[in-house]
């Protein structure tokens, strides 16, 4: 058994919206994708997927993707990203993937997963360069403040060894720190935190290592030349 974690996918199999177009390590990417899950994934694995899954609006447009990914080894718990705008209820998605007969894929969402010991936390959290100019912005960010609380309470009442914390957007970033967020991890014993979201030139400016007492890895698809990143074994 191992654990691994990859973020933004941007599977496009049921719209035509790849990212193909961005030239560089995207061509091919889904191609690169299968090939490079297929080398090291085994049916006993858990993958982490930090969001920004598939392009698809709705459930019909994503099917084809998820069922890519339902065909691929090991067990998927996926978070959700910016770009996912098929994203539900827990009660419609988990209807969806029974409807389609996937059954190796769940969804961090106000809850939390568990690899051995070790506890498998996170959200969405929040874009780096938002300064809540509006309330529904800032309502955004509280809620998901919340929700990480929530997933980080609910490991906490298992013990876990370690909890590992998984963002789509990155918590620091450049200049940028999210407070709030970093703060919340440090009070929960957050020994890790894995993000997405970056690309192309923002790359440059990604924060990883540790720093606030946590270790900090970026895994967004086109940074590890979209291959799983071994987190555990």
């Amino acid at each position: 058994m191992a654990l691994y974690t990859i973020a933004d996918l941007h599977l496009s199999h049921g719209v035509e919206k790849p990212m193909d177009i961005f030239g560089g390590r995207w061509q091919g990417y889904m191609d690169k994708i299968e090939k490079n899950w297929l080398a090291v994934v085994q049916p006993g694995d858990t993958v982490v997927i930090g969001g920004d899954i598939s392009w698809g609006i709705d459930f019909a447009e994503a099917r084809e993707d998820f069922l890519f990914l339902g065909g691929l080894p090991g067990r998927k718990i996926i978070l959700k990203g910016n770009h996912d705008l098929w994203w539900n209820t827990v009660r419609k998605m988990n209807a969806f993937l029974a409807e389609n007969g996937i059954e190796n894929v769940e969804f961090l969402f106000n809850n939390c997963f568990f690899y051995g010991d070790t506890a498998l936390c996170g959200t969405r959290g929040w874009f780096f360069e938002e300064d809540f100019k509006e309330s529904h912005d800032e309502k955004i960010f509280r809620r998901e403040l919340l929700r990480l609380e929530t997933s980080l309470k609910a490991a906490q009442q298992q013990n876990p060894a370690e909890t590992i914390c998984f963002l789509h957007y990155p918590p620091i970033y450049a200049n940028f720190r999210c407070d709030e967020i970093i703060g919340l991890m440090q009070g929960y014993g957050v020994s890790r935190c894995v993000y997405g979201h970056l690309h192309s030139d923002s790359l440059r400016y990604a924060v990883e290592g540790r720093h606030c007492g946590i270790e900090f890895t970026l895994v967004s698809g086109d940074h590890v030349d979209f291959a799983p990143v071994l987190l555990k074994k």
